[in-house]
């Protein structure tokens, strides 16, 4: 998988950011990583920050991972894989790598993601 820099800051006090106001709220956003990335508040102070593309199918674009329904569970629609939304790690195959995760860093404020 290519590695891009990544290096965003946003607010999720921010309206427009409601859907990650609560714990166990996630977003979605475009145009950073390499596909988007998934924001995933894990509790008050905690989040994860979740790369779109597929560990098993890296150079399909097709194969943008999804959150599913239930909120927890992340699918490549293309090879059915699936992954944990806490921490990207596979919970079911043929994918045998967890998804790429960036660092994230909360003042109360600002939140911001960057490469490990």
């Amino acid at each position: 998988m290519p590695s891009v820099l990544v290096n965003y800051t946003t607010y999720p006090g921010d309206p427009l950011n409601f859907k990650i106001q609560s714990i166990g709220g996630w977003m979605y956003v475009d145009n950073i990583g390499i596909n988007g990335i998934i924001i995933y508040r894990k509790s008050q102070e905690e989040f994860v920050a979740i790369e779109r593309t597929s560990s098993y199918l890296p150079d399909d674009p097709a194969a943008k991972v999804k959150v599913l329904n239930d909120n927890f569970t992340l699918r490549d629609t293309v090879s059915d894989s699936r992954w944990s939304i806490f921490d990207a790690t596979v919970t079911q195959g043929p994918a045998e790598w967890p998804l790429r995760t960036y660092g994230t860093s909360y003042n109360g404020n600002a939140l911001t993601i960057k490469n490990q």
